[in-house]
């Protein structure tokens, strides 16, 4: 087994697997040794194992030139933020836990709420404003899909904290 830029091959199967995603060859589940943007290369990648896996408020895993897909975990009690994305759609897909979804054509206008759980697909028009709230009782466990691009290339916040000072 060794490593090539961000991937595991193991000699045995000939088999590519992102450390990152938990994926796994042979029932081996190969251990995180590098979080990294893997676009704009083709990519697989098992998408619930690797938004499980994601113990930082916001990870990066691939950017292209049309969309960008992330990864976020939000605590119990906390939120993605209040924004809007003038020039981005966005899909965000819950994997583990509860929320509620909040949207609206202006931060004191959100006229749409409505709750989402796991296995939820919430769409956001570019230009809406919006907010996904975890009201369970476990980390809310997301993936992202943005439309264009919307963070820099291997952007990884570990906290809410760190991505509102990082994106003002």
């Amino acid at each position: 087994m060794y490593h090539n830029n961000g991937r595991y091959t193991d000699a045995n199967t000939n088999n590519n697997a992102n450390a990152y995603a938990g994926a796994s060859s042979a029932g081996r589940v190969y251990p995180v040794n590098e979080i990294t943007d893997y676009g704009p290369n083709p990519f697989v990648i098992d998408i619930e194992k690797a938004t499980l896996g994601n113990d930082a408020f916001r990870t990066v895993l691939w950017t292209g030139s049309h969309l960008q897909l992330t990864v976020m975990n939000i605590p119990v009690g906390g939120d993605v933020g209040l924004e809007a994305h003038p020039n981005v759609d966005q899909l965000l897909r819950i994997e583990q836990g509860q929320g509620l979804v909040q949207m609206g054509n202006s931060r004191d206008n959100l006229y749409f709420q409505q709750p989402a759980f796991e296995d939820s697909a919430i769409l956001v028009p570019a230009g809406t404003w919006h907010n996904l709230t975890n009201t369970g009782n476990v980390p809310l466990k997301l993936y992202s899909i943005y439309a264009p691009p919307n963070h820099p290339w291997g952007t990884v916040h570990q906290t809410q904290a760190i991505a509102e000072a990082e994106e003002g």
